[in-house]
């Protein structure tokens, strides 16, 4: 019998798996300090990444259930 393989929570919270299999991050550096941030930088930290190469094997290995 083969057992079920858990999802990292902590992973399942920051990254999105889309249906193509592409895993997104949010950007860094929008979580606080925010008034010390020009409005310039802080409107191009929106959205989401795609996660590098070099770290994709390891983020899938994280979320085997998505």
């Amino acid at each position: 019998m083969k057992y079920k393989l858990k999802t990292k929570k902590a992973a399942a919270k920051r990254f999105k798996v889309k249906a193509s299999g592409k895993v997104y991050r949010q950007k860094i550096g929008r979580r606080h300090l925010l008034e010390n941030k020009n409005s310039k930088l802080k409107r191009n930290k929106k959205g989401f990444l795609q996660v590098s190469k070099s770290d994709f094997e390891k983020v899938r290995k994280m979320l085997p259930g998505l």
